[in-house]
């Protein structure tokens, strides 16, 4: 990994997001120097699925070797970030390093996100960055070394990043545009804003509680190479490196660090594009392992489609109802076209075509017809089929996530 160097003892980092995830492995990273380190996040008490407050993050800050602050912070308000930054600046006599982690996703298309999560994302992400910066700006004009660092992707305006969930991708980029606007704008003062994105998946914490078990564990990185990458960057000179929309496994090999291998959560294994990173969808599958040409009908004019809901219909059973509870709606485009429905809100359950029983569902997944049966027969993971485009889910997402878990279970009897 990239050796901790001391570079960044006795230097100030205001962390927002670190209680847990990226943010916390970017604060312990840090204090591993000696660096004194801000916690500034909204978790003070215990939540129920995640481990971490700002508390326990900062108890780890000590342990490691740096000197921490926890501070309750919602980034959506002024008076809240003011705060925060007043005490860092008493406690530590000014700051050094503005790390903009936290962020609200919702990848929900536009008649499905309320404006309450329109605002909660905007609030966050694009606010909350613009914000944090403003406040913490007159401090790091008075650093040797200033660094703005977003945890945000490259400006990618290709359509296919809005299509599917248009007011995530605004409000990230919204980030994004803060590092376009701003190193230009304080370039002159010796401030450095870049951005830094993981080229694949990161299996955190809240990924594990949203349903990614060890299957999607497998094509994920973990969380150290984002901060190795983010101790990379702030450690650069700030007068010459600023601008910049930075790749974590790139900025890594430019460093001289030449195994990667050891960030993989699973050795071996081929990762899951992240968002905004132009991947073609078949090469990414292709590199997956996943070489087969996708199903033909079969010639007795059964298709696929056909049998794999007869499939599926023989595995429900109550105790399969009762642990997903809930109505699910198909939309299949191809040779195979058509609307189809499994219902698991109640009793044995029941699958169909048309529309459900009860007229309406709880989540609806539209993807060609040959898409389908890769993802049921298990030659296509549903989170790189959603992730690549393929597959678009409209509704309740959690419940979505439950059918995704049940896909494994029911893969070896399809």
């Amino acid at each position: 990994m990239a050796a901790n160097t001391g570079k960044l003892a006795g230097k100030t980092l205001f962390i927002t997001g670190a209680s847990r995830g990226i943010g916390k492995y970017i604060a312990m990273k840090a204090a591993r120097d000696g660096a004194n380190v801000v916690i500034a996040a909204k978790t003070a008490d215990p939540h129920p699925k995640l481990p971490g407050t700002i508390y326990t993050a900062a108890k780890e800050v000590e342990e490691a070797g740096g000197k921490s602050l926890p501070c309750i912070v919602d980034i959506r308000y002024e008076d809240q970030v003011q705060k925060a930054v007043d005490e860092t600046v008493k406690k530590f006599g000014g700051i050094d390093i503005l790390v903009n982690n936290a962020s609200a996703i919702s990848l929900t298309g536009t008649q499905q996100t309320p404006m309450k999560k329109f605002d909660l994302m905007m609030g966050v992400n694009a606010r909350g960055t613009y914000l944090c910066s403003k406040v913490c700006i007159p401090y790091l004009m008075k650093s040797e070394n200033p660094h703005i660092l977003n945890l945000s992707p490259p400006l990618n305006m290709n359509p296919k990043w809005f299509t599917n969930h248009v007011a995530y991708t605004m409000a990230k980029y919204g980030m994004s545009m803060c590092v376009l606007g701003m190193s230009g704008e304080l370039q002159s003062h010796g401030i450095a804003v870049n951005a830094l994105w993981p080229r694949t998946a990161i299996y955190t914490a809240a990924m594990k509680m949203l349903g990614g078990g060890d299957d999607i564990a497998k094509s994920c990185r973990k969380p150290e190479i984002m901060a190795d990458a983010a101790y990379v960057i702030l450690n650069k000179d700030s007068k010459t490196f600023t601008g910049h929309f930075c790749i974590d496994d790139t900025i890594l090999k430019e460093a001289g660090v030449t195994d990667l291998e050891q960030y993989s959560c699973v050795p071996g294994s081929t990762f899951l594009p992240d968002f905004f990173l132009d991947v073609d969808p078949d090469s990414v599958e292709a590199s997956s392992g996943d070489e087969t040409q996708p199903p033909k009908p079969s010639v007795d004019g059964e298709g696929l489609t056909v049998r794999t809901f007869q499939s599926i219909e023989k595995i429900l059973n109550e105790d399969v109802v009762k642990s997903v509870g809930g109505v699910f709606a198909f939309h299949l485009t191809g040779d195979d076209a058509g609307e189809w429905f499994v219902d698991m809100a109640s009793g044995g359950g029941s699958v169909g075509k048309g529309v459900p029983p009860s007229g309406k569902a709880d989540v609806t997944m539209t993807m060609k017809d040959t898409d389908f049966v890769k993802m049921f027969s298990g030659q296509m993971k549903p989170t790189m089929a959603l992730m690549t485009g393929k597959l678009k889910i409209k509704g309740d997402m959690p419940l979505a996530i439950k059918l995704e878990k049940l896909m494994g279970q029911m893969t070896a009897k399809l």
